[in-house]
């Protein structure tokens, strides 16, 4: 079933936003008179189909992208007989080179709205929920496997990102900051002043959900929430509420502090000084092989809520989206440096997994919104076969007022599908290593 939900969720995320990216060139084609003959969602084989007016309508059984086919236009159909015919009013080789720049630039454009209206709508109506700068500085970070590797350590408090102060714990794990030249993280370690530097390539240990929580997270305070019935604690008369002050004489401020003492004492009896209505109570508490005694804590810290007004929401849901562009174009340039590996490139078992396998919405919209700004930004690579290849050559066309060939924009169409051939293959391959690694 878990995996049922993952594949559904791609299925119906890509679905709306190739549809709706197809939709952009159906639109701006017919707006300037030129004849659509297909729109499909997905790849032959057809699946579905019926016909409207001049336009074929159907989905393909490959649910990996679609197309829209224009009369007189060199595409993936490789219709060269039509090509060979005497240009014809309605077809796009017979319009203006700014209409079909237009026209190519229809799904991009589309894509980019869609990715801008999720983000805006997400904002507006969820806000945002997060533990801020002014509580890491107040209580210290817990920092794991990959924060102690580049320096942290528990109990710093971060007060910047490179110099400049951020609002929430996970501008820490952004792209922005992992992707900055000469990165460093401004630490306070018992009063002193210290910069945590952010290795070449460290972005490259965050290619899961999984590596997040290796990082940091906040420090908090805690109370006793429940005592499992047939624990250690409950049998040591330790109840909800309660507030464990000390193990074996160490003192406890904070729930780390806490799982490191017990860790210590594994398959030992701990002393536990309690703080019950008031009163203290010292109690010989049983620890498990696990380092645990059967209670569940309840963090004295509450995450800051933030509502926008509707202003706030467009300003916001904006810049997250054209974010999304940017850390995208750094990590690209970056991929040919050799600073991010190529490894990190996912297929549709990747994304998938992304989505996750429990169906959350404001999840499936955040990953739909971020997908398609994604889809916009790589539609515009200048790569044959992409949007981006088209608008190269039509560029060409209008500055230098000659346009390619019908056989060069064949062959270059050749060349750009079996480029986009490698680079899936290359993804599927990234995300089958992925699963056995």
């Amino acid at each position: 079933m878990e995996t049922l939900i993952m594949v559904g969720q791609l299925l119906l995320g890509l679905s709306i936003l190739v549809g709706l990216h197809e939709l952009g060139h159906l639109l701006t084609a017919k707006m300037f008179g030129m004849r659509v003959e297909k729109f499909s969602i997905g790849f032959p084989p057809k699946i579905a189909g019926f016909q409207w007016g001049e336009t074929e309508y159907s989905i393909g059984a490959i649910p990996l992208g679609g197309f829209v086919k224009i009369s007189g236009m060199v595409d993936e159909s490789m219709d060269t007989a039509q090509m060979a015919s005497e240009p014809q009013p309605w077809e796009f080789r017979s319009k203006p080179a700014w209409q079909r720049l237009i026209v190519m630039l229809g799904g991009i454009i589309v894509n980019v709205i869609t990715g801008i209206v999720i983000f805006v709508v997400l904002v507006y109506k969820n806000g945002e929920t997060y533990f801020s700068r002014d509580q890491v500085i107040q209580n210290g970070i817990v920092a794991y496997e990959y924060g102690e590797a580049i320096g942290f350590q528990t109990g710093d408090k971060v007060l910047d990102i490179n110099g400049v102060p951020y609002q929430s714990i996970t501008e820490l794990t952004s792209g922005s900051a992992l992707l900055s030249e000469n990165g460093y993280y401004t630490v306070d370690r018992n009063g002193e002043k210290l910069k945590v530097e952010i290795p070449r390539g460290f972005i490259n240990t965050f290619n899961s959900e999984e590596a997040f929580s290796k990082f940091v997270s906040v420090r908090f305070p805690f109370d006793v929430l429940e005592v499992s019935p047939d624990g250690a604690a409950k049998a040591a008369g330790i109840d909800a509420g309660d507030k464990i002050v000390s193990v074996n004489g160490q003192e406890i401020n904070y729930f780390d502090q806490l799982q490191s003492a017990l860790a210590e004492v594994k398959n030992k009896e701990a002393e536990l000084v309690i703080s019950s209505s008031g009163s203290m109570d010292t109690l010989m508490v049983p620890v498990s092989a696990e380092g645990t005694i059967g209670i569940a804590a309840n963090p004295l810290i509450e995450p800051v809520r933030r509502e926008y007004g509707i202003g706030e929401a467009l300003s916001k849901g904006t810049s997250r989206a054209f974010g999304v562009v940017i850390v995208n174009a750094k990590a690209l340039g970056k991929m040919f440096t050799g600073e991010v590996s190529a490894k990190n490139v996912s297929g549709p078992i990747g994304m998938a997994k992304i989505y996750g396998n429990r169906w959350d919405w404001v999840k499936f919209w955040s990953i739909t919104g971020l997908i398609s700004m994604i889809l916009a930004f790589m539609n515009l690579l200048p790569i044959p076969a992409l949007d981006g290849g088209h608008v190269m050559f039509l560029l060409y066309e209008m500055v230098s007022g000659r346009a390619p060939s019908d056989k060069f924009l064949e062959n270059a169409q050749k060349v750009g599908m079996v480029i986009l051939l490698a680079l899936m293959v290359f993804a599927i391959g990234n995300d089958i290593l992925k699963l056995f690694s």
